[in-house]
Order: C-alpha cells, then sequence, then structure tokens
C-alpha cells in the first residue's frame, strides 16, 4: 500500500520548496510527495501503460531534484513541475502501447468488431473490476490517438483542467498556439466519443460488458493481473457517476468521463524506490549541483 502523500496547499508548499532549494531533506521530502501523484498521473494518461508511466516518473522526479536548485519562481512551482514532465514525456522513445496505438479510424473498427453479442452479466466482484479494467483501459487508449502534441495539450487542458496561461506556460507555446492544440485535440477526441462509445452516447452500440470477453481472449487484460481497477467501492459507484456525466451537453462528456477516472496509484516498488532517492546520501550535493 502506498503511504499517503496530502498534497501541500499553494502557500506551504512553495516555503517548502524554498527550504528544499536551501538543502532541508525534510522539506524536500515533502515537496516531492506532495507533486508525485500529480506527475505520475499526467505520465499514465500520456502513456497508458503503469510501467512506463512509473519509469517515467522517476526520470521526471529525477529532473526535477537536481533541477530544484534553477527554480527561482518566474511560474508557481506545480507549473514548473508540469513542464519538466511534458519535456521528459515529449522526448521519450515510443512507448510500448504508443507503438501498438491506431488511428481513430482503426479504433472504430476495433471497436466494432471485439462486442460479444450476449455477454454474462454477473455483478460479482470481479466482474465489477473487469468492467471498470475495460473502461479505463479502453478509453485512455483512445488518447493514443492523438499525435503526443495533442495528447498533452488534451490531458493539461480537459482532464486536468488548467487554464490556458497555465497550459502555455508549461508546453512553452504561445497562448494562440496552444488554444489551437486543444480545440483540435478536444474536437478529435469528442466526435469519436460521441459518434463510437456507448458510455458517452448510450445510442452506441459498444457497451464495456460487450468488450470483457473479446479483450480476455485477446489478451488485452488479464483477469488476474488488471492494471487499472483496484476498487470494487470505486467501481460500483461509476453506474450513477454515468448517469450525471450523460446529463452534460455533449462536447463537456468526454472531459467528463476522464476526470471521473479513479486516482492512480503508485506500486510499492515505486514507492521504495522514491523513500531510497530522497534518503540518499548526496541528495543535496545532487541539488546543488544543478545550479552549477
Amino acid at each position: 500500500m502506498s503511504e499517503p502523500n496530502p498534497p501541500l496547499h499553494s502557500g506551504h508548499l512553495e516555503s517548502q520548496v524554498a527550504l528544499a532549494r536551501a538543502g532541508e531533506r525534510e522539506a524536500l521530502e515533502a515537496v516531492i510527495k506532495s507533486i508525485q501523484k500529480d506527475v505520475y498521473g499526467l505520465a499514465l494518461r500520456f502513456l497508458w501503460h503503469p510501467q512506463d508511466a512509473e519509469d517515467a516518473s522517476q526520470e521526471i522526479l529525477i529532473r526535477v531534484i537536481t533541477g530544484l536548485a534553477n527554480f527561482h519562481g518566474a511560474s508557481s512551482f506545480r507549473t514548473w513541475v508540469y513542464r519538466v514532465a511534458s519535456n521528459t514525456l515529449l522526448t521519450l522513445r515510443k512507448q510500448r502501447m504508443e507503438k501498438q496505438a491506431m488511428r481513430f479510424e482503426d479504433f472504430a473498427e476495433d471497436l466494432a468488431s471485439g462486442l460479444e453479442n450476449n455477454p454474462p452479466q454477473n455483478v460479482d466482484n470481479d466482474s465489477v473490476l473487469l468492467l471498470e479494467e475495460v473502461k479505463i483501459g479502453c478509453t485512455t487508449a483512445m488518447l493514443l490517438c492523438l499525435e503526443r502534441e495533442q495528447r498533452l495539450a488534451y490531458i493539461l487542458g480537459e482532464i486536468l483542467d488548467l487554464d490556458q496561461r497555465q497550459g502555455s506556460e508549461i508546453l512553452e507555446i504561445s497562448a494562440t498556439l496552444y488554444r489551437k492544440r486543444l480545440s483540435r485535440a478536444r474536437s478529435r477526441i469528442s466526435s469519436f466519443m460521441l459518434g463510437h462509445c456507448g458510455l458517452v452516447d448510450s445510442e452506441n452500440p459498444c457497451r464495456c460488458s460487450k468488450r470483457v470477453g473479446p479483450a480476455i481472449r485477446q489478451g488485452r487484460i488479464d483477469p488476474h493481473h488488471k492494471l487499472f481497477a483496484a476498487s470494487r467501492q470505486q467501481a460500483s459507484r461509476f453506474p450513477k457517476v454515468l448517469a450525471g456525466i450523460r446529463q452534460l451537453e455533449e462536447t463537456r462528456r468526454a472531459a467528463a468521463l476522464f476526470r471521473s477516472h479513479p486516482q492512480a496509484e503508485m506500486s510499492e516498488p515505486f514507492n521504495q524506490w522514491l523513500r531510497q532517492a530522497l534518503r540518499h546520501k548526496t541528495l543535496e550535493a545532487d541539488i546543488m549541483a544543478g545550479s552549477e
């Protein structure tokens, strides 16, 4: 189980950052624990696979730690962290799911062909979690149909709900260009989901329950090793959440569906790595070396 890491309020976070830059280890630990879920959540949505997201998060957090001395407060600290994360993600070599990513047209064909006509109507614990696994895995995979720049703009602007000033600062582009990227990505995702996803529009034939069996047979999900679904309680609440999503304007439903995903948790090996990294005896020297 991961350690509880409540986020620091903005003012307190900035003060802890100042202490961390001065070499106070406890302050650094508080800062990193406060941002680690933000970093991992961005990486997971961008890369899909939890292991790839953890690997990227390790690199991002190392860059944050070693670059901390160069943070001078020109933007908020979280904006700076997202900038470090975004630059890292955009320059990574293609990860496993990106190599398999489809165009929207191919994704639509896959949705249409991968349905089971008479799926079992089980409501046991494992069945509920398998539905959750398909829902999160399938919708997150849709993001991979976007080119990297549009995908990142969509995650920042629609899912994380950052404003255009923050988004453009993070991506280091003009506000005009950021709006164009976000608008294009929003249009593509919304149009696709409204046309094909049964969650966003109940008139569409695709249903998560119809995809569970084929997904298992094709090896896309492993009933014994779920990547996304961990809480039956969270999964059981989704029908009520979905009813609310369907009451929204059509153009707002896709983003609301992504935001309904539960907050992802890092694995215990990742948390062990982070604890060891924060306790490394050369940590303060690494921070100071970053300013040279």
